[in-house]
């Protein structure tokens, strides 16, 4: 080509791509046009819970607030028992052993056995426990305790109880326990903390000054609970899972139900009454449960939170494919849910009804829903079917008015409700946010019971936040037909070794918690949700923008969630149809992150939380953008 020629061509593209920029430039923002008179549906109140179950030291380590790790000497039974370790001060000399012949109860048939050989009041010997990873002390707090104890003969003396640090041996705070008898017997104590700063690095010591030889079991110790209540829950994870305004609380737990045995189940009625009376057991994730979060402390967690419970049943599967089959053989185990329910429901004139009176609560508990087993999609046999049917005809008998869950689709009956399980990346998400959206309303609700975008560990990053908050915008617009959800898991202990499961909602260790960025995506929306879904529709194009738009009948208020998955900023326009008045101040709720890969730790509790602002230029046609990578909910009124 000749030279001016070639210049020329040359000019001409150049033009064109300048042109094609301006064009780019120039090009109107995508709307977001909604009819607030154009109602889809009804939200479902009941839209945002929580699922629980024993993974990551959720419950043992975690929310349950004993501080005692194997406090009945169940975990391991071997000479040595995990996490305790002989006290040695000054020249005292002693040894334990597990002793397999006496225990307190039939339940708890082990002991840990203490031989003195020396001490003296100055140099006591004894026992201590390390706790889960420590156990903390803070200033000023009281402790509650206790144990089942007896001696071989009274002149042993009393039992010194002392919190140690470990690094100073300086006691923590003290008290001492009157002469033991010769008969199995309970002990309480109580201890005062100092004006020490919060620590982790501690134990506790049982120790006394003669020789002799004793007997402990059910060692347990207790910080100040949630409520006060005896036997009951951690503070600070408490208050965070009150943040999120949960609807209901899924338990006992997904594969925490079905146990890796069928006689590993959750077999509820070894986890109610007296401690000494639960006999303990392994969970799926290789770790003893104590089933101090027993049946009955679950609906009261549920009483605490103003949660409904939603009951998970054995219904006869058990993770190592050990199934039941339908018939005859399943009838105990539908029994054993009979029961279950009769417990959480009956009046005191019913057996179990009574038991609940007995073990210190008279009234029944409200209970709708009840889901019969869990996952059982993964059971080889395919029995499920037929479990279900049997489970079902069984319990409508009695218990007309539940509403009943499958775990998986079935066709002998028709359920009520389908659990469906969700574990994708975050663009996973983005592509399915319209998974809902033509599903058939004449069918079954739906309960979308574990979802989550795993993306980070131990607790998610933003990307994860990302994902969840663009599903839960799909769930929103389909929520007329979505019962319930709860994201899963909901805790890990982010301790080493504490973790068993990647990505999960809320992080702590032996002193403190933190939430993850979905976490807080979580808080947003479900403390702002209307109950109706409106039609809202994009009229252009913008590339992973998420939006649901829901409104409160009562007071009028408008939420819209954003969701801008992208590293530009998301110019909008925002169109309100059929709307004669907009108050010009309108709140916004933002969570976004430089990253997708930025997110908070245990020693980063609050890089990314939710900050608020107003806007002032709110109207029936107004412009918004939304940072990058960016969750907005923004809350209008409008008549």
């Amino acid at each position: 080509m000749h030279p001016a020629r070639r210049s020329q061509a040359l000019c001409l593209l150049v033009a064109l791509l300048l042109s094609a920029v301006v064009r780019a430039g120039a090009a109107e923002p995508p709307t977001l046009s909604i009819d607030i008179h154009q109602v889809k549906g009804k939200v479902s109140p009941m839209l945002y819970g929580l699922m629980t179950e024993e993974i990551n030291y959720s419950y043992d380590g975690g929310l349950y607030a004993e501080l005692l790790r194997n406090r009945a000497f169940q975990d391991n039974r071997r000479s040595q028992p995990f996490h305790w370790f002989v006290y040695e001060s000054g020249n005292s000399d002693a040894s334990m052993t597990m002793d397999t012949s006496t225990g307190p109860s039939r339940a708890l048939p082990l002991s840990l056995a203490l031989t003195i050989r020396s001490a003296t009041t100055a140099e006591p010997a004894g026992i201590s426990n390390e706790g889960f990873w420590g156990i903390p002390v803070r200033p000023h707090t009281v402790y509650q305790g206790s144990f089942y104890a007896k001696a071989a003969d009274p002149s042993i003396g009393p039992i010194a109880v002392r919190l140690i640090d470990n690094d100073t041996a300086r006691v923590l705070a003290s008290t001492t326990v009157p002469t033991l008898g010769s008969d199995w017997k309970q002990y309480s104590f109580t201890l005062h903390s100092g004006l020490s700063p919060p620590s982790a690095n501690n134990r506790l010591v049982l120790s006394a000054g003669r020789p002799g030889k004793l007997w402990f079991s059910l060692v347990s110790l207790f910080p100040p609970t949630y409520h006060d209540r005896a036997n009951g829950n951690r503070i600070d994870l408490m208050e965070m899972l009150a943040a999120l305004h949960p609807a209901f609380l899924r338990f006992p737990g997904g594969n925490y139900l079905e146990g890796n045995h069928i006689d590993e189940r959750f077999l509820w009625e070894k986890t109610i009454g007296s401690l000494v009376d639960r006999p303990t057991h392994p969970s799926p994730w290789n770790y003893l449960s104590s089933d101090g979060l027993g049946l009955l402390e679950f609906l009261e967690w549920c009483e605490d939170l103003k949660m409904e419970p939603v009951l998970g049943v054995y219904a006869g599967y058990s993770l190592r494919q050990e199934y039941v089959q339908p018939g005859k053989d399943l009838e105990p185990f539908i029994a054993e849910a009979l029961d279950e329910i009769e417990y959480v429901t009956g009046s005191t004139s019913t057996p179990w009804g009574a038991e609940r009176a007995r073990d210190g609560h008279a009234a029944p508990f409200h209970l709708t829903y009840v889901e019969i087993g869990n996952e059982d999609n993964h059971d080889g046999s395919g029995t499920y079917d037929g479990r279900f049917a049997q489970f079902y005809k069984a319990i409508k008998a009695k218990y007309p008015d539940l509403q009943l869950i499958a775990t998986t689709p079935v066709k002998s009956v028709s359920p009520d409700v389908i659990d469906d399980h969700f574990y994708h990346s975050a663009s996973q998400f983005f592509d399915d946010v319209d998974h809902y959206d033509k599903t058939d309303r004449q069918g079954p609700k739906i309960f979308v019971g574990e979802w989550a975008t795993r993306e980070g560990s131990p607790t998610p990053n933003f990307n994860a936040a990302l994902g969840d908050a663009a599903w839960m915008t799909g769930m929103e617009r389909n929520s007329d037909i979505i019962l319930m959800s709860c994201y899963a898991p909901l805790f890990v202990n982010v301790n080493p070794g504490g973790m068993q499961w990647e990505s999960d909602l809320i992080g702590y260790d032996t002193l403190d918690s933190y939430g993850s960025p979905s976490y807080y995506a979580q808080v947003m929306f479900s403390n702002h949700v209307g109950d109706q879904i409106l039609d809202a529709r994009l009229e252009g194009t913008a590339l992973r923008f998420f939006y649901s738009v829901t409104r409160d009948s009562r007071d009028g208020k408008l939420y819209l969630k954003m969701v801008n998955a992208t590293a530009s900023p998301r110019p909008l326009t925002i169109r309100l149809n059929g709307v004669s008045q907009v108050n010009k101040n309108g709140q916004i709720i933002s969570l976004s992150a430089s990253t997708t890969q930025a997110t908070n730790t245990i020693l980063d509790p609050t890089r990314i939380v939710p900050k608020e602002s107003t806007i002032t230029n709110a109207a029936t046609q107004f412009s918004h953008t939304l940072p990058p990578y960016s969750i907005q909910v923004m809350e209008l009124e409008a008549r």
